[in-house]
């Protein structure tokens, strides 16, 4: 079984956006995938991209996928 042979008959997400950190590298991108697979857009916050590998997986189930390179490891400023 490969991860693309996954299916989510019973479970949609469509119309809703799910985050996943580092998720565009090992189970983080399976995750993607399988998101999408449910319908989900997928946004991925990570500390760098990859070469688009992940985008053309969810893209190619019909999602969107939005990706930001940031460390959220670092500290960084708080609400007051």
């Amino acid at each position: 079984m490969d991860i693309s042979d996954f299916s989510l008959d019973h479970f949609s997400l469509a119309g809703r956006t799910a985050i996943v950190t580092g998720g565009n590298t090992g189970l983080g991108r399976a995750f993607s995938l399988a998101l999408a697979k449910a319908g989900a857009d997928v946004f991925v916050p990570a500390i760098v991209d990859d070469d688009g590998t992940t985008r053309d997986l969810v893209e190619a189930e019909g999602s969107r996928y939005e990706f930001v390179e940031i460390d959220i490891t670092s500290p960084g400023r708080r609400g007051s």
